[in-house]
């Protein structure tokens, strides 16, 4: 009988300082099926929204054999896939609107005060972007992961004032 192995200190920390780092959410979890010469797979897929509730935001969407594998695939994919958020007093600087796929989105800066307007997966995403004021709408598909799609790549597109001017500079050069 072999003994268990020890965890190393090594590892211990790494799993505390990915724990602190980013706040999770499982967005959707469902039995997606394969069809095969033998029969029918079944596998779990899931979609998890990362962010540090600070500017930063990754969206992860995995198959695993059981629940609990694809939750940890998705996780780890969203981590490495973040993208950084540009914003202004706890708000957007600018309205954006964004089309994925089937899904339509608007989103539109508020003021202090007004807090998250907004419903299903796009709220999930702005409270883990660290986006405070702010009024959204979908439009078009309800699919969960299509709107947080959208939500992200609107997301990534914002500019700030500083960065648009220094866009414009290079561009006049």
């Amino acid at each position: 009988m072999a003994l268990p192995r020890k965890r190393t200190n090594q590892s211990d920390k790494r799993e505390e300082r990915e724990k602190k780092e980013f706040d999770n959410k499982v967005l959707d979890v469902a039995r997606v099926t394969r069809v095969v010469a033998g029969g029918k797979r079944m596998r779990f897929r899931a979609c998890v929204i990362a962010g540090n509730r600070n500017g930063k935001i990754g969206m992860g969407v995995r198959k695993g054999l059981d629940v609990a594998d694809a939750v940890g695939k998705a996780t780890r994919t969203a981590e490495k896939t973040m993208i950084s958020v540009s914003l202004v007093e706890g708000t957007i600087p600018h309205e954006v609107y964004q089309k994925t796929g089937a899904a339509k989105l608007i989103l539109k800066p508020a003021s202090r005060g007004t807090g998250i307007v907004a419903g299903g997966p796009i709220r999930a995403v702005l409270e883990l972007a660290g986006v405070q004021n702010v009024a959204a709408k979908i439009l078009g598909t309800n699919n969960k992961i299509n709107n947080a799609q959208a939500a992200i790549r609107a997301l990534s597109s914002l500019r700030s004032k500083e960065k648009s001017r220094a866009l414009r500079e290079i561009a006049r050069k």
